[in-house]
């Protein structure tokens, strides 16, 4: 895989998300399969959703990307609210979100959790940017929440690297980046995360090229750790993805 290598092959992401739209989502209900604290940002309360524009190789919940329809139930965004509200409190955190797959897949849901949610506990949108970059009135409903964080997981550092990771078209890239204007541009809160342990010092150095023209702080990208969580090992051998060791796999504990 190289920086200048634009696979001619690859799904559309967008369609990939109605598809898991119609298969997760049913009016401003959203399909859920678990409701936990995480010790991720110091403590975290944690919806696991389901539904997913991307079928990224190194993904830790891939059963649940690929067959949605088989996990969980749904949820009104009341009761996402209350349950994420509810586990803050008893954790004492300060902070929610809503992970697993692709929170913004089912805009209404996502913004009916937001409008229900304490002003005093801090959202972080965990986004792939797809939708985001997709239409920009999406960040410009986002930029009404004080208590909202976006942070963009790009998904390699190029066109090249998205394709070969995530399955997607390359020009999903752009996507993931347009997302990251579009927010920029609607005054929300957010950066950039990388997965990285795919990628040369040639293409991180570009990749913060370019997001340096977006906003200088974004040079200082956050960087994603390769977990080797269940048969995620097996999937990139089968799609033949070598992993740079000088940002080598975690296993999980």
């Amino acid at each position: 895989m190289h920086a200048n290598e634009f696979p001619p092959a690859g799904f559309d992401p967008l369609q990939k998300a109605e598809m898991a739209a119609k298969a997760t989502c049913r009016g401003d209900h959203r399909k859920y399969y678990r409701f936990r604290p995480a010790k991720f940002y110091g403590g975290i309360a944690t919806a696991d959703c389901l539904g997913c524009c991307l079928r990224c190789k190194f993904c830790w919940s891939w059963p649940k990307v690929v067959s949605p329809g088989r996990f969980g139930r749904f949820y009104a965004p009341g009761q996402v609210s209350a349950k994420l509200t509810h586990i803050a409190l008893a954790q004492g955190f300060h902070h929610i979100r809503i992970s697993g797959n692709e929170p913004t897949i089912g805009r209404v849901h996502l913004i009916k959790v937001l409008e229900l949610l304490p002003q005093n506990l801090l959202f972080i949108l965990e986004t792939n940017g797809i939708l985001l970059g997709h239409d920009p009135s999406y960040a410009e409903d986002l930029a009404r929440f004080a208590n909202l964080y976006v942070r963009v997981s790009l998904k390699g550092c190029n066109e090249a690297e998205f394709y070969a990771l995530s399955g997607a078209a390359s020009d999903g890239f752009q996507l993931q980046v347009q997302a990251l204007e579009n927010l920029v541009r609607a005054g929300v809160k957010t950066h950039p995360a990388v997965m990285i342990s795919f990628s040369t010092p040639d293409t991180i150095a570009g990749l913060r090229k370019r997001l340096r023209a977006i906003d200088p702080g974004f040079e200082d990208i956050e960087v994603e750790e390769l977990v080797l969580y269940g048969d995620v090992e097996e999937r990139l051998a089968k799609a033949n993805l070598s992993v740079n060791y000088s940002h080598p796999p975690v296993y999980p504990v």
